[in-house]
């Protein structure tokens, strides 16, 4: 079964396992966003500025799990902490994050699970402010016409890193990169992204349909 991003990433995370060193340049864990030099913290401070005014945007989406499985769909953004994941069929998962837990709803094999939505690197960019400095860089690519920031969130339990791709100008949202503690790798890539107005929260809501309620 192929696993989407927010299941994979906060499955690894539940593990407790260390994350080993997993960029033979980066930085030692815990090193922090004042070690970076002044182009270095300049990039760093253009992407926490795009991210604090994006707001709300849908867009599209191609995803690449760590055994090079490859799906896509339609995501949903309302921050703070609100992002919505439908894969197209036939595989039809569906993961929401609603601002306390990540939901995820498989309808072809009837499971549902949640996860601490805390608990995942990409509260990174969920968050009502954006800081990217809040967290651990331990590393800045630029390269031609865009950048990258390899970040975990010091503040929590994450035991995994995040890896953000922007292009330059403008400063737009590429893709992402999840690293979990066994290595493993899931990129995700922004094919459209645009901005959405209001969304209504339903969106963001995910219940358990397995779940009785009302009397028996």
């Amino acid at each position: 079964m192929k696993r989407p991003l927010l299941a994979l990433t906060a499955a690894a995370l539940m593990t407790g396992a260390a994350l080993p060193v997993a960029y033979a340049v980066a930085a030692p864990r815990g090193s922090a966003t004042a070690s970076l030099g002044a182009e270095d913290r300049a990039v760093v401070n253009a992407a926490s500025s795009y991210l604090q005014n994006l707001t709300t945007a849908r867009g599209r989406f191609v995803q690449t799990d760590p055994n090079g499985a490859v799906s896509q769909g339609t995501f949903y953004l309302k921050r703070p902490g609100k992002v919505r994941f439908e894969y197209d069929a036939p595989s039809r998962l569906l993961v929401v994050a609603d601002g306390s837990n990540i939901n995820i709803s498989d309808p072809r094999l009837k499971t549902f699970r949640q996860y601490p939505q805390g608990k995942t690197p990409l509260s990174l960019f969920l968050g009502q402010t954006i800081n990217l400095d809040r967290g651990s860089i331990s590393r800045v690519n630029r390269s031609g016409d865009s950048f990258s920031i390899t970040a975990r969130d010091s503040r929590r339990q994450a035991e995994g890193d995040i890896t953000l791709t922007f292009s330059n100008s403008p400063v737009q949202l590429r893709e992402w990169t999840v690293t979990d503690p066994q290595r493993r790798q899931t990129r995700v890539r922004v094919t459209s992204l645009t901005p959405a107005g209001a969304l209504d929260n339903s969106l963001f809501t995910l219940r358990n349909p397995n779940r009785r309620t009302g009397p028996r």
